[in-house]
Protein backbone atom coordinates (compact mmCIF):
# COMPACT_ATOMS: atom_id res chain seq x y z
CA UNK A 1 0.00 0.00 0.00
CA UNK A 2 2.64 2.61 1.17
CA UNK A 3 6.91 2.24 2.30
CA UNK A 4 5.94 1.87 6.16
CA UNK A 5 9.03 3.80 7.16
CA UNK A 6 8.57 6.79 3.96
CA UNK A 7 10.41 10.05 4.82
CA UNK A 8 8.38 12.65 6.09
CA UNK A 9 9.83 15.80 8.03
CA UNK A 10 10.40 19.14 7.27
CA UNK A 11 14.25 18.70 7.59
CA UNK A 12 16.72 17.03 4.92
CA UNK A 13 19.02 14.56 6.77
CA UNK A 14 21.74 14.90 7.86
CA UNK A 15 21.60 18.01 9.74
CA UNK A 16 24.18 20.83 9.39
CA UNK A 17 23.94 23.72 11.58
CA UNK A 18 23.65 26.51 9.00
CA UNK A 19 20.84 24.78 6.98
CA UNK A 20 19.47 23.74 9.62
CA UNK A 21 18.22 27.55 11.13
CA UNK A 22 17.23 28.13 7.58
CA UNK A 23 15.06 25.72 7.52
CA UNK A 24 13.44 26.39 10.91
CA UNK A 25 12.97 30.32 9.56
CA UNK A 26 10.66 29.23 6.18
CA UNK A 27 9.08 27.03 8.46
CA UNK A 28 7.89 29.46 10.56
CA UNK A 29 7.24 31.30 8.49
CA UNK A 30 5.33 29.23 5.97
CA UNK A 31 1.82 28.25 5.37
CA UNK A 32 -0.46 25.27 6.24
CA UNK A 33 -2.36 24.11 3.85
CA UNK A 34 -5.86 21.75 3.86
CA UNK A 35 -6.27 19.20 1.45
CA UNK A 36 -10.47 18.67 0.96
CA UNK A 37 -12.67 21.49 2.56
CA UNK A 38 -15.09 19.55 5.41
CA UNK A 39 -16.51 20.69 8.00
CA UNK A 40 -13.73 20.69 10.34
CA UNK A 41 -10.60 22.69 7.67
CA UNK A 42 -13.70 24.99 6.73
CA UNK A 43 -14.46 26.14 10.52
CA UNK A 44 -10.93 26.71 11.14
CA UNK A 45 -10.65 28.87 8.48
CA UNK A 46 -13.79 31.13 9.40
CA UNK A 47 -11.90 30.96 13.13
CA UNK A 48 -8.66 32.32 11.37
CA UNK A 49 -10.62 34.87 9.39
CA UNK A 50 -12.43 36.23 12.20
CA UNK A 51 -9.26 36.39 14.18
CA UNK A 52 -6.12 37.25 12.09
CA UNK A 53 -5.58 40.06 9.36
CA UNK A 54 -2.27 37.67 8.32
CA UNK A 55 -4.41 34.70 6.86
CA UNK A 56 -1.99 31.46 7.35
CA UNK A 57 -4.34 29.08 5.62
CA UNK A 58 -4.37 27.82 2.22
CA UNK A 59 -7.73 25.95 1.49
CA UNK A 60 -7.86 23.54 -1.17
CA UNK A 61 -11.23 21.80 -1.82
CA UNK A 62 -12.11 18.25 -3.27
CA UNK A 63 -12.68 18.46 -7.20
CA UNK A 64 -16.47 18.79 -7.96
CA UNK A 65 -16.70 19.64 -4.10
CA UNK A 66 -18.37 23.34 -2.67
CA UNK A 67 -15.99 25.08 -0.98
CA UNK A 68 -18.52 25.90 1.72
CA UNK A 69 -20.19 22.09 0.94
CA UNK A 70 -20.22 21.34 4.50
CA UNK A 71 -22.34 24.13 5.99
CA UNK A 72 -26.34 23.68 6.37
CA UNK A 73 -28.16 26.81 4.46
CA UNK A 74 -28.78 27.88 8.02
CA UNK A 75 -25.28 27.75 8.79
CA UNK A 76 -24.26 30.00 5.98
CA UNK A 77 -26.90 32.94 6.17
CA UNK A 78 -25.55 33.13 9.82
CA UNK A 79 -21.98 33.85 8.63
CA UNK A 80 -20.17 37.66 8.16
CA UNK A 81 -20.25 38.14 3.79
CA UNK A 82 -16.67 39.54 4.21
CA UNK A 83 -15.29 36.48 6.56
CA UNK A 84 -17.03 34.11 3.40
CA UNK A 85 -14.72 36.07 1.42
CA UNK A 86 -11.66 36.09 3.10
CA UNK A 87 -11.82 31.82 2.99
CA UNK A 88 -12.75 32.40 -0.58
CA UNK A 89 -9.66 34.14 -1.22
CA UNK A 90 -7.57 31.29 1.01
CA UNK A 91 -8.71 28.43 -1.59
CA UNK A 92 -8.43 30.69 -4.99
CA UNK A 93 -4.52 29.69 -6.63
CA UNK A 94 -2.76 32.90 -7.79
CA UNK A 95 -0.89 31.07 -9.92
CA UNK A 96 -3.08 32.31 -12.85
CA UNK A 97 -5.68 34.86 -13.03
CA UNK A 98 -8.79 32.48 -13.42
CA UNK A 99 -9.93 32.36 -10.11
CA UNK A 100 -9.75 28.38 -9.86
CA UNK A 101 -9.74 26.37 -6.61
CA UNK A 102 -6.32 25.77 -5.18
CA UNK A 103 -5.21 21.79 -5.89
CA UNK A 104 -3.27 19.69 -3.77
CA UNK A 105 -0.61 20.42 -6.23
CA UNK A 106 -0.75 23.85 -5.19
CA UNK A 107 -0.24 23.00 -1.43
CA UNK A 108 2.66 21.56 -1.68
CA UNK A 109 4.37 24.28 -3.78
CA UNK A 110 3.23 27.02 -1.41
CA UNK A 111 2.89 25.51 2.37
CA UNK A 112 5.50 23.84 4.41
CA UNK A 113 2.46 21.97 6.58
CA UNK A 114 -0.12 19.89 4.17
CA UNK A 115 -3.21 18.29 6.25
CA UNK A 116 -5.38 15.82 4.35
CA UNK A 117 -8.34 16.47 5.96
CA UNK A 118 -10.13 13.84 3.67
CA UNK A 119 -12.48 11.09 5.60
CA UNK A 120 -11.61 7.38 5.73
CA UNK A 121 -13.25 6.71 2.43
CA UNK A 122 -10.38 8.99 0.42
CA UNK A 123 -7.40 8.95 3.25
CA UNK A 124 -5.11 6.33 2.03
CA UNK A 125 -5.13 7.37 -2.03
CA UNK A 126 -4.82 11.25 -0.76
CA UNK A 127 -1.76 10.29 1.12
CA UNK A 128 0.05 7.70 -1.93
CA UNK A 129 -1.11 11.13 -4.21
CA UNK A 130 0.81 13.76 -1.77
CA UNK A 131 3.76 11.92 -1.25
CA UNK A 132 3.85 11.11 -5.08
CA UNK A 133 3.26 15.04 -5.57
CA UNK A 134 5.99 16.03 -2.87
CA UNK A 135 8.49 13.86 -4.74
CA UNK A 136 7.96 14.89 -8.60
CA UNK A 137 7.80 18.64 -7.68
CA UNK A 138 11.07 18.73 -5.43
CA UNK A 139 9.12 19.24 -2.07
CA UNK A 140 10.62 16.42 0.06
CA UNK A 141 10.58 18.64 3.08
CA UNK A 142 6.85 19.67 2.97
CA UNK A 143 5.46 17.31 6.30
CA UNK A 144 2.59 15.84 5.35
CA UNK A 145 -0.33 15.31 8.09
CA UNK A 146 -3.92 13.98 8.70
CA UNK A 147 -7.04 14.26 10.95
CA UNK A 148 -8.95 11.31 9.69
CA UNK A 149 -11.11 10.04 12.75
CA UNK A 150 -11.66 6.52 11.75
CA UNK A 151 -10.43 3.45 11.21
CA UNK A 152 -8.76 2.41 7.71
CA UNK A 153 -9.22 -1.13 5.99
CA UNK A 154 -7.70 -2.56 3.26
CA UNK A 155 -9.68 -4.50 0.80
CA UNK A 156 -7.30 -6.65 -1.21
CA UNK A 157 -5.59 -7.89 2.75
CA UNK A 158 -9.26 -7.54 4.02
CA UNK A 159 -7.02 -5.74 7.47
CA UNK A 160 -8.20 -2.77 9.17
CA UNK A 161 -5.57 -1.01 11.29
CA UNK A 162 -4.96 2.63 12.33
CA UNK A 163 -3.43 4.68 9.24
CA UNK A 164 -0.73 6.67 11.14
CA UNK A 165 0.38 2.75 12.60
CA UNK A 166 1.13 1.94 8.78
CA UNK A 167 2.99 5.15 7.80
CA UNK A 168 5.18 5.95 10.92
CA UNK A 169 6.27 9.18 9.79
CA UNK A 170 2.75 10.68 9.19
CA UNK A 171 1.85 13.36 11.71
CA UNK A 172 -1.25 13.03 13.33
CA UNK A 173 -3.54 17.03 14.03
CA UNK A 174 -6.32 16.27 16.21
CA UNK A 175 -8.35 18.92 18.41
CA UNK A 176 -11.57 18.91 19.75
CA UNK A 177 -14.47 20.73 17.72
CA UNK A 178 -17.78 20.84 18.67
CA UNK A 179 -20.73 21.52 15.54
CA UNK A 180 -20.11 24.95 14.84
CA UNK A 181 -18.35 26.39 17.81
CA UNK A 182 -15.19 27.61 16.16
CA UNK A 183 -16.78 30.12 14.69
CA UNK A 184 -17.68 31.60 18.34
CA UNK A 185 -15.00 35.09 18.32
CA UNK A 186 -14.94 34.38 21.82
CA UNK A 187 -14.47 30.61 22.68
CA UNK A 188 -10.72 28.80 22.85
CA UNK A 189 -9.77 25.69 21.93
CA UNK A 190 -7.11 23.36 22.17
CA UNK A 191 -5.22 20.56 20.17
CA UNK A 192 -2.31 18.37 19.98
CA UNK A 193 0.12 17.93 16.34
CA UNK A 194 2.07 14.67 17.22
CA UNK A 195 4.64 13.49 14.96
CA UNK A 196 6.87 10.67 16.28
CA UNK A 197 10.18 13.37 16.22
CA UNK A 198 9.89 15.60 18.62
CA UNK A 199 11.27 18.73 16.57
CA UNK A 200 8.50 18.47 13.74
CA UNK A 201 6.67 17.73 16.57
CA UNK A 202 7.14 21.26 17.97
CA UNK A 203 7.66 23.19 14.16
CA UNK A 204 4.32 22.08 13.01
CA UNK A 205 2.02 23.00 16.59
CA UNK A 206 3.99 26.33 16.52
CA UNK A 207 3.01 26.74 12.72
CA UNK A 208 -0.43 25.55 13.24
CA UNK A 209 -0.95 27.79 16.69
CA UNK A 210 -0.09 30.65 14.57
CA UNK A 211 -3.50 30.01 12.46
CA UNK A 212 -5.57 32.06 15.00
CA UNK A 213 -5.15 33.36 18.50
CA UNK A 214 -8.25 31.24 19.76
CA UNK A 215 -6.19 27.78 18.56
CA UNK A 216 -3.66 26.71 21.51
CA UNK A 217 -1.85 23.53 20.04
CA UNK A 218 0.41 21.40 21.73
CA UNK A 219 3.19 19.60 20.58
CA UNK A 220 2.84 15.25 21.07
CA UNK A 221 4.57 12.30 19.39
CA UNK A 222 2.01 10.00 19.94
CA UNK A 223 0.59 10.47 16.18
CA UNK A 224 -0.42 6.43 16.61
CA UNK A 225 -2.41 6.38 20.12
CA UNK A 226 -3.66 9.99 18.94
CA UNK A 227 -5.35 8.61 15.97
CA UNK A 228 -6.60 5.32 17.38
CA UNK A 229 -8.36 7.67 20.19
CA UNK A 230 -9.84 9.78 17.38
CA UNK A 231 -11.44 6.38 15.75
CA UNK A 232 -12.50 4.97 19.48
CA UNK A 233 -13.97 8.35 20.35
CA UNK A 234 -16.10 8.69 18.03
CA UNK A 235 -17.88 5.59 18.27
CA UNK A 236 -18.02 5.86 22.31
CA UNK A 237 -19.67 9.57 21.22
CA UNK A 238 -22.57 7.56 19.62
CA UNK A 239 -22.81 5.58 23.00
CA UNK A 240 -22.58 9.37 25.14
CA UNK A 241 -25.59 10.27 22.74
CA UNK A 242 -27.63 7.80 23.34
CA UNK A 243 -27.00 7.95 27.01
CA UNK A 244 -27.99 11.20 27.49
CA UNK A 245 -30.92 10.89 24.94
CA UNK A 246 -32.67 7.87 26.60
CA UNK A 247 -31.29 8.07 30.15
CA UNK A 248 -31.58 11.30 30.76
CA UNK A 249 -33.95 10.76 33.43
CA UNK A 250 -31.44 8.52 35.20
CA UNK A 251 -28.81 10.79 36.49
CA UNK A 252 -27.18 8.33 38.69
CA UNK A 253 -26.34 6.09 35.48
CA UNK A 254 -25.18 8.77 32.98
CA UNK A 255 -21.30 9.39 35.20
CA UNK A 256 -20.58 5.64 35.43
CA UNK A 257 -21.07 5.36 31.69
CA UNK A 258 -19.32 8.38 30.59
CA UNK A 259 -16.10 7.61 32.41
CA UNK A 260 -16.62 3.95 31.56
CA UNK A 261 -16.19 5.17 27.96
CA UNK A 262 -13.42 7.80 28.59
CA UNK A 263 -11.62 5.28 30.46
CA UNK A 264 -11.72 2.47 27.92
CA UNK A 265 -10.99 4.34 25.18
CA UNK A 266 -7.23 5.30 26.61
CA UNK A 267 -7.11 1.79 27.72
CA UNK A 268 -7.25 0.44 24.18
CA UNK A 269 -5.00 3.03 23.48
CA UNK A 270 -2.59 1.99 25.59
CA UNK A 271 -2.69 -1.04 24.28
CA UNK A 272 -2.02 -0.17 20.81
CA UNK A 273 0.61 2.05 21.90
CA UNK A 274 2.42 -1.15 22.86
CA UNK A 275 2.04 -2.76 19.56
CA UNK A 276 4.14 -0.14 17.82
CA UNK A 277 7.49 -1.18 15.72
CA UNK A 278 9.16 1.97 16.70
CA UNK A 279 8.21 2.21 20.52
CA UNK A 280 11.33 2.08 22.45
CA UNK A 281 12.74 4.50 19.67
CA UNK A 282 9.84 6.80 19.92
CA UNK A 283 11.32 7.67 23.56
CA UNK A 284 15.05 6.71 23.24
CA UNK A 285 16.31 8.44 19.60
CA UNK A 286 14.46 12.04 20.04
CA UNK A 287 16.43 15.28 20.23
CA UNK A 288 15.41 15.65 23.92
CA UNK A 289 13.45 14.04 26.39
CA UNK A 290 9.94 14.27 25.67
CA UNK A 291 8.91 15.80 28.83
CA UNK A 292 10.34 19.49 26.77
CA UNK A 293 6.91 18.99 24.83
CA UNK A 294 4.85 19.37 27.67
CA UNK A 295 5.16 15.38 28.96
CA UNK A 296 5.12 14.94 32.81
CA UNK A 297 7.19 12.26 33.05
CA UNK A 298 9.20 10.18 30.18
CA UNK A 299 6.93 7.22 29.90
CA UNK A 300 4.17 5.73 32.37
CA UNK A 301 3.66 2.05 31.74
CA UNK A 302 1.52 -0.55 33.64
CA UNK A 303 2.26 -4.42 34.09
CA UNK A 304 0.88 -7.24 35.68
CA UNK A 305 2.40 -10.41 36.92
CA UNK A 306 3.46 -13.61 35.31
CA UNK A 307 6.14 -16.49 36.20
CA UNK A 308 7.03 -14.24 38.73
CA UNK A 309 8.22 -11.21 36.96
CA UNK A 310 6.66 -7.77 36.09
CA UNK A 311 5.83 -7.40 32.14
CA UNK A 312 4.54 -4.81 30.58
CA UNK A 313 1.26 -4.80 28.76
CA UNK A 314 -0.10 -1.37 28.56
CA UNK A 315 1.69 2.13 27.52
CA UNK A 316 -0.06 5.37 29.02
CA UNK A 317 2.32 8.18 28.03
CA UNK A 318 -0.19 9.74 25.41
CA UNK A 319 -2.40 10.05 28.17
CA UNK A 320 -0.18 13.35 29.30
CA UNK A 321 -1.30 15.24 26.46
CA UNK A 322 -4.78 17.69 27.49
CA UNK A 323 -6.10 18.32 25.00
CA UNK A 324 -6.31 14.25 23.39
CA UNK A 325 -7.93 13.41 26.69
CA UNK A 326 -10.16 16.63 26.52
CA UNK A 327 -11.23 15.83 22.97
CA UNK A 328 -12.23 12.72 24.54
CA UNK A 329 -14.51 14.05 27.48
CA UNK A 330 -15.91 16.86 25.34
CA UNK A 331 -17.02 14.62 22.46
CA UNK A 332 -19.18 12.97 25.14
CA UNK A 333 -20.99 15.91 26.86
CA UNK A 334 -23.90 17.57 26.26
CA UNK A 335 -23.45 21.40 25.02
CA UNK A 336 -24.79 24.37 27.22
CA UNK A 337 -25.33 26.04 24.28
CA UNK A 338 -25.23 24.42 20.57
CA UNK A 339 -25.09 21.35 19.26
CA UNK A 340 -23.19 18.73 20.16
CA UNK A 341 -20.54 16.12 17.82
CA UNK A 342 -22.07 14.83 14.90
CA UNK A 343 -21.78 11.23 16.31
CA UNK A 344 -23.65 12.30 19.56
CA UNK A 345 -26.44 13.43 17.36
CA UNK A 346 -26.21 10.00 15.17
CA UNK A 347 -26.29 8.55 19.62
CA UNK A 348 -29.43 10.72 19.89
CA UNK A 349 -31.16 9.65 16.92
CA UNK A 350 -30.31 5.91 18.16
CA UNK A 351 -31.85 6.68 21.51
CA UNK A 352 -35.06 8.42 20.07
CA UNK A 353 -35.70 5.56 17.24
CA UNK A 354 -35.26 2.59 20.05
CA UNK A 355 -37.78 4.46 21.85
CA UNK A 356 -39.99 4.94 19.06
CA UNK A 357 -39.69 1.65 17.77
CA UNK A 358 -38.90 -0.53 20.93
CA UNK A 359 -35.97 -2.43 19.40
CA UNK A 360 -32.38 -2.21 18.16
CA UNK A 361 -31.40 -1.60 14.57
CA UNK A 362 -32.19 -4.31 12.37
CA UNK A 363 -28.98 -3.48 10.92
CA UNK A 364 -26.06 -0.56 10.30
CA UNK A 365 -27.67 0.68 7.07
CA UNK A 366 -31.17 1.17 8.94
CA UNK A 367 -28.97 3.26 11.59
CA UNK A 368 -27.71 4.89 8.94
CA UNK A 369 -31.44 5.54 7.20
CA UNK A 370 -32.13 6.77 10.45
CA UNK A 371 -29.35 9.20 10.76
CA UNK A 372 -29.63 10.46 7.29
CA UNK A 373 -33.48 11.21 7.69
CA UNK A 374 -32.37 13.27 10.50
CA UNK A 375 -30.23 15.46 8.81
CA UNK A 376 -27.05 13.68 9.36
CA UNK A 377 -24.77 13.10 6.56
CA UNK A 378 -23.39 9.42 5.72
CA UNK A 379 -20.16 11.17 5.09
CA UNK A 380 -19.84 13.04 8.46
CA UNK A 381 -20.63 10.06 10.65
CA UNK A 382 -17.17 8.69 11.53
CA UNK A 383 -18.07 6.90 14.25
CA UNK A 384 -20.49 4.17 12.14
CA UNK A 385 -17.21 3.79 9.42
CA UNK A 386 -14.94 2.65 12.30
CA UNK A 387 -17.60 0.65 14.04
CA UNK A 388 -17.62 -1.87 10.75
CA UNK A 389 -14.10 -2.71 10.91
CA UNK A 390 -14.38 -3.25 15.45
CA UNK A 391 -14.35 -6.63 15.55
CA UNK A 392 -11.22 -6.89 13.28
CA UNK A 393 -9.06 -3.78 15.29
CA UNK A 394 -9.78 -5.86 18.19
CA UNK A 395 -8.15 -8.72 16.99
CA UNK A 396 -5.53 -7.57 15.24
CA UNK A 397 -4.46 -5.26 18.67
CA UNK A 398 -5.10 -7.89 21.26
CA UNK A 399 -7.16 -5.53 22.81
CA UNK A 400 -9.06 -7.58 25.57
CA UNK A 401 -13.13 -7.55 25.92
CA UNK A 402 -13.22 -6.38 29.25
CA UNK A 403 -11.18 -3.26 28.07
CA UNK A 404 -13.83 -3.01 25.27
CA UNK A 405 -17.08 -3.45 26.95
CA UNK A 406 -18.76 -0.22 26.21
CA UNK A 407 -17.73 -0.18 22.31
CA UNK A 408 -18.98 -4.43 22.17
CA UNK A 409 -22.31 -3.03 23.20
CA UNK A 410 -23.18 -0.74 21.01
CA UNK A 411 -21.56 -2.90 18.24
CA UNK A 412 -23.75 -6.12 19.44
CA UNK A 413 -26.78 -3.41 18.97
CA UNK A 414 -26.46 -2.09 15.65
CA UNK A 415 -23.90 -5.20 13.89
CA UNK A 416 -25.20 -8.14 16.01
CA UNK A 417 -26.95 -11.32 14.96
CA UNK A 418 -30.86 -10.64 15.65
CA UNK A 419 -30.93 -14.09 18.42
CA UNK A 420 -29.45 -11.63 20.13
CA UNK A 421 -30.44 -7.93 20.03
CA UNK A 422 -33.77 -8.58 22.22
CA UNK A 423 -31.17 -8.74 25.55
CA UNK A 424 -28.72 -6.29 24.07
CA UNK A 425 -32.25 -3.90 24.13
CA UNK A 426 -32.76 -5.07 27.32
CA UNK A 427 -29.68 -4.22 28.98
CA UNK A 428 -28.91 -0.76 26.85
CA UNK A 429 -32.65 0.93 27.66
CA UNK A 430 -33.00 -0.50 31.70
CA UNK A 431 -31.14 1.67 34.05
CA UNK A 432 -30.75 -1.22 36.08
CA UNK A 433 -29.35 -3.57 33.85
CA UNK A 434 -27.21 -1.24 32.22
CA UNK A 435 -25.61 -0.16 35.32
CA UNK A 436 -25.23 -3.88 36.27
CA UNK A 437 -23.80 -4.75 33.11
CA UNK A 438 -20.65 -1.85 33.27
CA UNK A 439 -19.92 -3.00 36.38
CA UNK A 440 -19.41 -6.57 36.06
CA UNK A 441 -18.13 -6.53 31.33
CA UNK A 442 -15.29 -4.56 32.99
CA UNK A 443 -13.82 -7.64 35.40
CA UNK A 444 -11.14 -9.49 33.82
CA UNK A 445 -11.20 -13.58 33.39
CA UNK A 446 -9.79 -14.22 36.97
CA UNK A 447 -11.89 -11.58 38.17
CA UNK A 448 -15.02 -13.18 37.09
CA UNK A 449 -13.57 -16.73 38.25
CA UNK A 450 -13.43 -15.10 41.85
CA UNK A 451 -16.74 -13.91 41.25
CA UNK A 452 -18.42 -17.13 39.86
CA UNK A 453 -16.21 -19.22 43.21
CA UNK A 454 -18.17 -16.80 45.48
CA UNK A 455 -21.83 -17.10 43.98
CA UNK A 456 -20.65 -21.57 43.43
CA UNK A 457 -19.42 -21.22 47.28
CA UNK A 458 -21.76 -24.24 48.12
CA UNK A 459 -19.73 -26.58 45.65
CA UNK A 460 -16.78 -28.14 46.48
CA UNK A 461 -14.68 -26.83 43.19
CA UNK A 462 -15.43 -23.41 44.40
CA UNK A 463 -13.92 -23.79 47.95
CA UNK A 464 -10.77 -25.49 46.22
CA UNK A 465 -10.45 -22.69 43.94
CA UNK A 466 -10.31 -19.93 46.12
CA UNK A 467 -8.16 -22.05 48.69
CA UNK A 468 -5.51 -22.98 46.41
CA UNK A 469 -5.34 -19.42 45.26
CA UNK A 470 -4.69 -18.03 48.70
CA UNK A 471 -2.80 -20.78 50.07
CA UNK A 472 -1.08 -22.39 47.27
CA UNK A 473 2.45 -20.43 46.60
CA UNK A 474 3.58 -22.39 43.93
CA UNK A 475 0.38 -21.64 41.32
CA UNK A 476 -0.30 -17.95 40.49
CA UNK A 477 -4.02 -17.00 40.23
CA UNK A 478 -3.40 -16.39 36.49
CA UNK A 479 -2.62 -19.51 36.09
CA UNK A 480 -6.00 -20.92 37.42
CA UNK A 481 -7.76 -20.74 33.41
CA UNK A 482 -9.03 -24.01 33.68
CA UNK A 483 -10.54 -24.01 36.52
CA UNK A 484 -14.53 -25.00 36.39
CA UNK A 485 -17.40 -25.09 38.50
CA UNK A 486 -20.21 -28.49 38.86
CA UNK A 487 -23.34 -27.52 38.18
CA UNK A 488 -22.80 -23.64 37.68
CA UNK A 489 -26.27 -21.42 37.10
CA UNK A 490 -28.06 -22.37 33.70
CA UNK A 491 -28.00 -19.72 30.95
CA UNK A 492 -31.96 -19.56 32.23
CA UNK A 493 -31.50 -18.73 35.43
CA UNK A 494 -28.58 -15.82 34.59
CA UNK A 495 -29.79 -12.22 34.71
CA UNK A 496 -29.88 -10.55 31.24
CA UNK A 497 -26.95 -8.59 31.28
CA UNK A 498 -24.88 -11.61 32.48
CA UNK A 499 -26.26 -13.50 29.42
CA UNK A 500 -24.98 -10.58 26.96
CA UNK A 501 -21.80 -10.41 28.11
CA UNK A 502 -21.23 -14.54 28.11
CA UNK A 503 -22.51 -14.25 24.47
CA UNK A 504 -20.89 -10.93 23.14
CA UNK A 505 -17.52 -13.12 24.69
CA UNK A 506 -18.44 -16.21 22.56
CA UNK A 507 -19.52 -14.14 19.87
CA UNK A 508 -16.53 -11.79 19.25
CA UNK A 509 -14.15 -14.47 20.37
CA UNK A 510 -14.99 -16.79 17.44
CA UNK A 511 -15.23 -14.14 14.85
CA UNK A 512 -11.55 -13.02 15.71
CA UNK A 513 -10.65 -16.88 14.95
Amino acid sequence: MFNKNLSNSFFAEPYSSEPFAIRIREVLNGKVGFYSVGLYPASLAYNCALQNEGLNILLAPREGRELFGAFSDIDLSEMDNDIKNKIESMAISNSDKSGRYNTLKDLIINCELVVLSSNSKHIINDVNLAFKLRKELNRDNVLIACLVGSFCHDDNLNESFVLCEKLNNLAFFSGFHRHGALRNPLDSFTANFCHPDAMNAILGAKLLNKISPNIQVSAGIHNVEGQYIKAAKNISSILAGFGHTFHKNNPGLLPTLLTLLLDQCLDQAAYVSMSRADREDLYRKQPFPITELGYSVQRIEASYLKDGDLVQVRDHTFTQLTAMVADVRGSMMLPVSGKPTRNFQAGEVLAEKMIEYKRCPKGVDEFIEWCEQSGLKRGALEGINSLNYWPDILKKYAIPLNNSSMINLLYMCIMGPNEIKKYIYNVMTSSRELANYCQESVKSFQSKKISDALNNFHLKTSIDFLSKALIDEDKLLFELTGTGFDNPLGIEDKPIYDRVIDYMETYLIKSNL
